[in-house]
């Protein structure tokens, strides 16, 4: 069955919920109950990628993830780290962390795909273009599909040169990451076509394409009814796995999703 990642951002200024868990000890308490509600893993991250976010020092990052990771490793949960920087990838895995989530799939720092294949963990390659204050002004595909298969298949090939084993990469379409609106839907349409055989992760939750089709654009927490719509179509699809604020919404939907498989096999 599909998996679910639980966010936690250990942020001030993530679109959804910034500042909700800004500090070590209400990041971990959020942490333990989103494992507790069902996520396989909780992923960690100290630097938001919203539209527009400047970007954090390392040593920021680091302040801000590693003792929540640490503290979350230590109770026996599952956690990746939301990170472009290899440095903080390192510090992560030192505290325990088991995967990278790097949003830039290795483009904002040369050292990444080095430090994973030293550290041989698993690792989310995403589709990206630009950091946070110029993506949206890279969205402008021709082909999304076709353009998003050939840039993960560009990035893929450099991660297996520098020694990721093909098994160990997560491929990520990027939604909302120089993907402004309609150029998001295609991409969550044919997974199978831009997804080369890998496993694959969906990070819907919340985000701005949503609250357009909703026609309710100003509130990401009025999206949370259509991010369970593509949690289980996604699953559906064949995700390997999905990225979400709501634990719980995501576990109920694939079970009922499960159950309705189940059902048709047995009726088969």
């Amino acid at each position: 069955m599909t998996l679910v990642m639980g966010i936690l951002n250990v942020t001030p200024d993530s679109f959804s919920d910034g500042g909700l868990w800004d500090g070590p000890d209400a990041a971990v308490a959020k942490g333990i109950e989103l494992a507790e509600a069902g996520a396989r893993f909780v992923d960690v991250g100290g630097e938001s990628t919203r539209p527009g976010a400047a970007r954090v020092s390392p040593e920021e990052e680091a302040r801000r993830v590693v003792p929540v990771i640490e503290a979350l490793a230590e109770r026996g949960i599952w956690v990746s780290v939301d990170t472009m920087r290899a440095s903080t990838a390192r510090a992560a895995s030192d505290a325990g962390a088991v995967m990278i989530n790097d949003v830039s799939g290795g483009l904002a720092d040369p050292a990444m795909a080095a430090t994973v294949a030293e550290l041989g963990c698993d690792y989310v390659c995403m589709h990206w273009r630009a950091h946070s204050p110029h993506m949206d002004a890279r969205d402008d595909y021709t082909d999304v599909v076709a353009e998003v298969r050939a840039e993960l298949a560009s990035r893929v090939g450099a991660l297996t040169a520098a020694g990721i084993p093909q098994d160990k990469i997560i491929l990520d379409p990027g939604l909302g990451f120089s993907k402004v609106g309609e150029s998001n839907w295609p991409l969550l349409a044919n997974i199978a076509e831009w997804s080369q055989g890998h496993r694959v992760l969906i990070g819907a939750s919340r985000k701005r394409f949503l609250g357009a089709a909703i026609q309710r654009p100003d509130d990401p927490s009025q999206r949370e009814h259509a991010t369970t719509a593509v949690t289980t179509l996604a699953a559906a699809s064949g995700a390997w796995g999905v990225r979400v604020h709501d634990v719980t919404a995501a576990r109920d939907a694939l079970a009922v999703l499960n159950a309705w498989e189940n059902a048709k096999r047995a009726g088969g």
